[in-house]
């Protein structure tokens, strides 16, 4: 007997569920289902992360499932490209007209001009990221690198502590000076902020680094504004006061760590004088911050996705992981260094991405270069004419937003859109499908943020025709002629392979225990013992924290691939100076003096939810939030219309005046879908497609604009 069939026996019942999208919280849900209708959701309140409450973003989820507005049915395109128009075919008419395309592109041009594009829509192991690798792999596609988030912390970290989930979130309610860096906690990890706030009730002090007083920011102990761009000076600095000021654990770096004369001598020139011009933060605070962390015991930081995001991204991720060695703060529960936890879930990637079926030589192309690959603007040998696009909607998400509307206005490129709803990319579809939601299909989850598994059951039948993604990709598959085993492999057979079930970390937990549970945690020391480098054991070439990167060293500029979607091996790339150093702000410019930053927004993730009516209510009409003193200059009051623009291109968005934004920067949230903004287009028309330092991460913290009056 199916769940599915287990809801026809009682009029009302529950099914425990798992939040698909990971803000890095992925809550354990409770779906209510009355004759066969999901009417609610609610947050496990058993679960010790979830606890009983879900965010803003999906604490309505049925009203997604149930939208008029969903898309139901595969249609086919009746008006010109952009409009939106059109008509409703069978599911046998969109597989041929696909599969018949495809091939068709595929006898002109070679194979890698067909091109899959997507990412995180989804974050489940069997409908997200990795759903459809194998499809393309075995079809000889281009491969797509997808370094939105955390590529470059990854390499960095990677590179100096190894893959390791550093401290257990829950550990933190025993720390006593917790640094949130770069992250709007209580917006984008908002069941972490509970933990935080009991340390901060038993005598913590919880300082945030940030340039913008946001929600998080006003509720820490201490607010440390800081110019965008230039995290690492500060990083660099407080290593110099700690090392010169003899803060620094000397056993610890003795026996756990590689190159700390090195690094001394290194950080001679990075001085607190020096770092107050580049981060416009008083001397004294530099100092103060440097000797409060290093001799509060247990310290710990927590990164967010927005430090990687300017030019130096990678070397600040480098210079902040080598922090908590420093000071031997990982000797402590609550103490070092929060990154990933992933790093602790043993997930079967292999076994979903399938690296065999790849063609060795296959050409790779970074999303972030989706505009230019689409217009020509790129060096291609073979010219783009077939693009699918799922779990993603680029036309938000991704840079140079004008040149991807070009591109996908071409009457030679042919598009499939799989998606809930009509996006500002499936308005471009030649063919679009239904794809379901959370509450219709299986997935696990694995966490960005705790040491959790959590499965999801369906909790209804899907709407209309809509299917899982893994039920799209075998069904292409069919439609393509492609007889290999892993084709015809069901959901549940995917979930069997979802984790390697024989790991230390899942000893005691099964698929079976996890129906009955729903979600269960890692077979990992309690948060009140784990103490993962208190002996060093670091996941490094040395087993140390490498202060002096050997990975660097041999292997350069590379990607750290969390998914393995090109092969388990790194390639060499351009040579990287080990040690950890400063690299500037890109982008400076007259024309354009005012750094323009785009957080993640409060009721949005990304580009989810950002057509849905509750989530729009509260997160409002498209925003530019600007200084008092840069609204004078300009001639702007509050409530008025503005352009923000630079050569890149323009958007118009309201005006907020705030002094949560420092003089020279202004704020605007990234998800605004552009079919709801002024002139429709929203911030990434104005962001940059260069990359970081590491990892191929994006530079958009870097933007200058100006700001005028529409």
């Amino acid at each position: 007997m199916t769940a599915l069939d287990d809801l026809t026996l009682t009029p009302t019942t529950t099914v425990r569920a798992a939040c698909p999208h990971d803000c890095p919280d992925t809550c354990a849900m409770l779906v209510t289902v009355e004759d066969g209708r999901a009417t609610n959701v609610a947050g496990d309140p058993d679960h010790p992360i979830t606890r009983g409450g879900l965010c803003v973003k999906v604490n309505n989820y049925p009203d997604k499932t149930y939208s008029p507005d969903r898309l139901l049915y595969p249609m086919k395109r009746v008006g010109p490209k952009g409009l939106g128009r059109f008509e409703r075919i069978s599911w046998d008419e969109a597989l041929e007209t696909i599969a018949s395309t495809f091939k068709a592109k595929i006898a002109e041009h070679g194979a890698e001009t067909v091109m899959p594009v997507s990412y995180l829509g989804n974050q489940g192991i069997l409908n997200g990221l990795s759903v459809g690798d194998a499809f393309f792999h075995r079809l000889g596609a281009t491969i797509t690198e997808r370094t939105y988030c955390d590529s470059g912390a990854c390499t960095a970290y990677a590179s100096t502590v190894g893959a390791t989930a550093g401290v257990d979130p829950e550990s933190i309610v025993h720390s006593k000076y917790i640094i949130i860096w770069a992250s709007n906690t209580i917006s984008t990890n908002l069941h972490l902020w509970p933990i935080i706030a009991e340390a901060q009730k038993r005598g913590a002090k919880v300082v945030c680094i940030d340039p913008v007083r946001h929600k998080t920011a006003r509720r820490a102990d201490w607010h440390i504004p800081i110019r965008p761009g230039t995290d690492n000076a500060l990083a660099l600095a407080m290593m110099h006061v700690i090392i010169a000021e003899g803060l620094h654990d000397e056993d610890y770096v003795r026996e756990h760590t590689l190159g700390f004369d090195e690094l001394a001598e290194r950080v001679q020139q990075y001085t607190p004088e020096w770092a107050s011009e580049e981060t416009g933060i008083p001397v004294e605070d530099i100092r103060t911050l440097a000797r409060e962390y290093a001799t509060t015991d247990p310290s710990m930081i927590r990164i967010g996705v927005a430090i990687e995001r300017h030019a130096g991204g990678g070397q600040t991720v480098r210079s902040i992981a080598c922090l908590p060695a420093l000071v031997g703060a990982w000797r402590h529960v609550g103490g070092g260094l929060l990154q990933l936890p992933l790093w602790a879930h043993p997930v079967n990637w292999p076994a979903f991405i399938h690296p065999e079926f790849r063609t060795p030589g296959t050409r790779v192309i970074n999303q972030f270069l989706l505009g230019r690959a689409l217009t020509g603007e790129m060096d291609l040998d073979t010219p783009v004419t077939a693009l699918m696009v799922y779990n993603s909607n680029p036309m938000v998400v991704a840079p140079e937003q004008e040149k991807i509307a070009r591109g996908l206005e071409r009457e030679d490129l042919f598009t499939v859109v799989s998606d809930h709803f009509m996006t500002d990319t499936a308005r471009y579809a030649d063919i679009l499908l239904p794809a379901t939601t959370a509450l219709e299909q299986h997935d696990i989850m694995f966490s960005w943020g705790h040491f959790y598994v959590t499965l999801n059951t369906p909790a209804v039948e899907p709407e209309g025709e809509s299917v899982p993604n893994t039920e799209l990709f075998r069904r292409l598959a069919a439609a393509m002629g492609f007889d290999d085993e892993y084709f015809t492999l069901s959901d549940e057979q995917l979930l069997e392979q979802s984790y390697d079930w024989s790991a230390p970390a899942m000893e005691g937990i099964t698929l079976e225990s996890l129906r009955e549970t729903g979600w269960a945690r890692l077979n990992l020391p309690g948060p009140d013992e784990y103490r993962p480098h208190a002996e060093g054991g670091f996941p490094t070439p040395s087993g140390k924290t490498e202060f002096r990167s050997s990975a660097l060293e041999a292997m350069g500029n590379f990607v750290v691939n969390l998914f393995r979607q090109l092969s388990d091996d790194h390639q060499p790339g351009t040579p990287v100076d080990p040690l950890p150093h400063y690299i500037a702000p890109r982008e400076n410019s007259e024309l354009y003096p005012l750094n323009l930053l785009s957080p993640k927004s409060h009721a949005y993730i990304n580009s989810s939810a950002g057509d849905q009516a509750m989530q729009k209510r509260v997160q409002g009409e498209q925003t530019v939030t600007i200084h008092p003193a840069d609204a004078q200059a300009r001639g702007i009051d509050e409530g008025n219309y503005v352009a923000v623009s630079n050569d890149r291109g323009r958007f118009v968005a309201l005006a907020k005046i705030s002094e949560e934004v420092a003089p020279g920067v202004v704020v605007c949230p990234m998800g605004s879908w552009g079919k709801n903004a002024k002139e429709g287009t929203t911030v990434n028309a104005v962001n940059p497609f260069v990359f970081a330092d590491l990892g191929n991460a994006p530079t958009f913290s870097d933007t200058r604009v100006e700001v005028t009056p529409v």
